[in-house]
């Protein structure tokens, strides 16, 4: 019985609408196409055959795959199991705004190569893209799509930049952590708080991260929970607490408070009531 082909779309429109695709294929054969934007993946298991560059190329388990703009490719299976991976297709614009992060001039980055083996690479990107489906932390997304897609220019981009050297920026720092102790329970873009500050979104989060020891999302799940220990304390019900704290919901509190403290919120609760 010949197994079905699985594929699944999801657009980020908060990544200035990034496709990130899940696929499993057993038969599929792509005929030669170009997509507007970068194909950008990981191998899952089994191995695909693809056409880029003028030749062939096989990308096995735990390698990445790397595709140019407009740069015509094809792609079926290797093994006889065919192959399974994740991709993203962001668009020229999205590594142009990166680009300002990067000392010299502001190019669209190539990648060479179309198959690079990297295990780091890999998971990082494994885990942006576990981010990506199951996150609706905008802070959170687009500070995981930023890094990964800057660490996969400065690995395999042809140009290998630089990244431009951190500035000591205490009042624009300062102005973004009270701005998040402000407004802790808001779904806030990295975007949005780089604009308060006049800076580029990821230099913002490298500058935060360095001056703080924590990423703006990160900062602000703690300020998160410290407000859920105030509400704890005066006995409001689980449900109502992870909603006004910003949570998607009780498990979503209940996952982040145990990571903090250790326990459950339930168990401080009950904890501060002996």
């Amino acid at each position: 019985m010949q197994e079905a082909e699985v594929a699944s779309y999801q657009v980020a429109t908060d990544l200035h609408n990034t496709e990130i695709l899940t696929a499993r294929f057993h038969r599929q054969r792509f005929n030669r196409h170009v997509h507007e934007g970068y194909c950008i993946g990981v191998i899952e298991q089994g191995a695909q055959r693809f056409w880029r560059s003028g030749s062939n190329h096989i990308a096995a388990r735990n390698s990445i795959i790397l595709v140019n703009a407009d740069q015509v490719h094809d792609g079926h299976r290797a093994s006889e199991n065919g192959w399974a991976y994740q991709a993203c297709y962001p668009t020229v614009d999205v590594f142009s705004a990166l680009s300002q992060e990067f000392a010299g001039p502001e190019n669209a980055p190539w990648f060479e190569h179309a198959v690079e083996h990297d295990n780091h690479m890999a998971e990082l990107l494994r885990k942006m893209f576990n981010t990506l489906r199951e996150s609706t932390n905008t802070l959170q997304r687009e500070t995981a799509f930023y890094i990964t897609m800057t660490q996969l220019l400065r690995n395999f981009g042809k140009r290998r930049p630089e990244l431009t050297h951190l500035q000591h920026q205490p009042v624009a720092v300062r102005f973004v952590a009270d701005y998040l102790q402000q407004h802790f329970a808001d779904n806030i873009s990295l975007e949005h708080l780089a604009a308060l500050v006049h800076l580029n979104p990821f230099y913002l989060v490298r500058l935060f991260t360095r001056t703080t020891g924590l990423p703006p999302h990160r900062y602000q799940i703690q300020v998160r929970i410290q407000r859920a220990k105030a509400m704890l304390r005066q006995k409001k019900p689980l449900k109502t607490i992870a909603l006004d704290c910003g949570f998607s919901d009780q498990s979503h509190l209940n996952r982040h408070f145990k990571f903090v403290t250790g326990i459950t919120p339930g168990q401080y609760q009950h904890s501060i009531t002996l």
